[in-house]
């Protein structure tokens, strides 16, 4: 059965079917030739209820924010409050796009907005600065993916929902890894910067640094908000995403004018459009997770690949190996909605911790967003710089290395992800 539906799935791929439909093409047959004694009713049912959970509620909220910020200049701010404070340092530029990428990541939550916003101002200034362009793109991509692991997180929501894990507790497990990758980022950055002897420029005064620290006051109010109302026990994270979606419009459009009352109508259409390819997939994949997880697919994968009683350890490479792969090939939505699944059973017999185990999947889910070949955030930057695919993705190994170690590091010592969830919660 596992082997037909795969089958099905990757002829509707070749085919250019969008991934809804291999999805829902797979579990049909399932229920038509493996499973006839039930009914079709329950297809509808699943994909329903794989749409109900009122946590979802925050994707299009957080999608909404994150599209009226990026129309926005809140980008803008942050970017000229990190070179205030960086760019005097060797590799200081470089060093700013990663801080910059992370602040914004914190104020919108998706990795797409974050090459647009921080990548279509700096990677002119780096250019003109003397980097290369591969390492210039590649620094920007995967700069973006820290938007996936510093709150909001849409992927760990989808997560949170899928696996039944805290969403509170899986947003603030982000945040230790997301500043171990902007540190070791960084040291990359300074340590191109030196080799290849790039200059650095004027430092800012004190009196610069201020004003660029009181204009940057109300974009850092997203993170203040999302962070200090969840953990502070104001707000759930559905609440705070509501609440952002009111701030960021009262902030552009009131307070900054930088769009008007006519332009919502079209950020809204463009939110519509993406949380509706969100929840057609989540709606798809709550029915395949049913069918697979009825039919005792996952405990049949797992026996076939000798990792029936596996250890910790060992789950986590599975774990690791699975949606990197899965991810270098898939949307990363969909690869969660299949793998999630089919590695619970071990997670949940295995005894990791689902916190530690959301961080990872989410780590990975943010590096497929940087890995050829289908990696959204390539993608983007083709779009945005209007350059070759190849280009584009000739600057990306390193970081993704970088990425990686970050991953296998906080295997190693769980505490990175672990302490501030520990520190908050108990």
């Amino acid at each position: 059965m596992s082997m037909m539906m795969l089958i099905v799935m990757c002829v509707l791929l070749l085919a250019g079917y969008p991934m809804m439909m291999p999805l829902l093409g797979a579990t049909l047959l399932a229920f038509f030739i493996y499973l006839p004694d039930l009914s079709l009713q329950q297809v509808v049912q699943q994909m329903i209820g794989g749409v109900k959970p009122s946590a979802l509620v925050a994707v299009p909220m957080f999608i909404f924010a994150a599209d009226i910020i990026t129309k926005g200049r809140s980008a803008d701010r942050l970017i000229d409050l990190v070179m205030r404070f960086m760019g005097h340092l060797r590799g200081g530029l470089a060093i700013s796009v990663t801080s910059a990428c992370a602040l914004f990541g914190a104020v919108c939550g998706s990795t797409q907005a974050t090459v647009v916003a921080i990548g279509g101002p700096m990677r002119p200034r780096m250019l003109k600065a003397g980097y290369r362009d591969d390492f210039t793109m590649g620094l920007i991509v995967n700069a973006a993916d820290l938007a996936y692991l510093i709150p909001p997180s849409i992927g760990m929501i989808v997560y949170g929902v899928l696996s039944g894990t805290s969403i509170s507790e899986l947003f603030i497990a982000g945040i230790g890894p997301g500043l171990v990758i902007v540190a070791l980022f960084s040291a990359w950055c300074w340590h191109i910067a030196r080799r290849q002897n790039i200059p650095v420029l004027p430092r800012a005064t004190w009196a610069e640094r201020g004003q660029a620290l009181y204009r940057a006051l109300w974009p850092l109010g997203f993170p203040a908000i999302i962070v200090g109302g969840i953990y502070g026990g104001v707000f759930s994270p559905t609440e705070a995403a509501a609440i952002c979606v009111l701030y960021a419009t009262i902030l552009e459009l009131l307070i900054f004018r930088s769009i008007h009352v006519r332009d919502l109508w079209m950020v809204a259409l463009s939110t519509g459009v993406m949380t509706s390819i969100v929840f057609i997939l989540i709606a798809a994949g709550a029915a395949f997770s049913w069918t697979i997880s009825y039919a005792q697919v996952p405990q049949a994968i797992i026996a076939a690949v000798g990792l029936d009683g596996a250890g910790p350890v060992k789950v986590l490479v599975a774990i690791n190996v699975a949606f990197f792969i899965g991810c270098m090939f898939v949307d990363s939505i969909v690869v969660m909605l299949i793998l999630v699944p089919i590695f619970a059973p071990l997670i949940a017999a295995a005894r990791l911790d689902p916190v530690l185990v959301g961080v990872i999947v989410t780590m990975q889910v943010a590096i497929g967003a940087a890995t050829p070949p289908f990696g959204a955030n390539l993608f983007t930057a083709v779009a945005v710089f209007r350059r070759p695919f190849l280009a584009v993705a000739r600057g990306v190994p390193i970081f993704i290395l970088i990425l990686l170690f970050v991953t296998v590091l906080t295997m190693v010592f769980p505490p990175i992800a672990l302490g501030l969830r520990d520190l908050a919660f108990h």
